[in-house]
């Protein structure tokens, strides 16, 4: 079975957001949507839905050259062009 590089644990990020409801600072790892804050038990949620292409080394890999740059929005549609 192949897996995606970009699953190891290994490789997960951290990063702090204030729960809107109590001030609270919350935890959320690179592959977590959200996580509901211990203090008041309202949901945190991340600024935008987690992406492979953000915080995987490995995606360019996994995705292929020109899926990679059109996620990231470095490819020009035949309308922009």
């Amino acid at each position: 079975m192949i897996r995606c590089p970009g699953q190891d644990l290994r490789n997960l990020r951290i990063s702090l957001h204030k729960c809107p409801g109590c001030g609270a600072e919350v935890e959320i790892f690179s592959d977590e949507m959200r996580v509901k804050c211990q203090k008041c038990g309202q949901y945190v949620y991340k600024e935008k839905t987690p992406s492979c292409i953000d915080w995987c080394a490995a995606a360019r890999q996994c995705l292929g050259e020109e899926r990679w740059k059109e996620l990231k929005g470095e490819v020009q549609t035949a309308k922009e062009r």
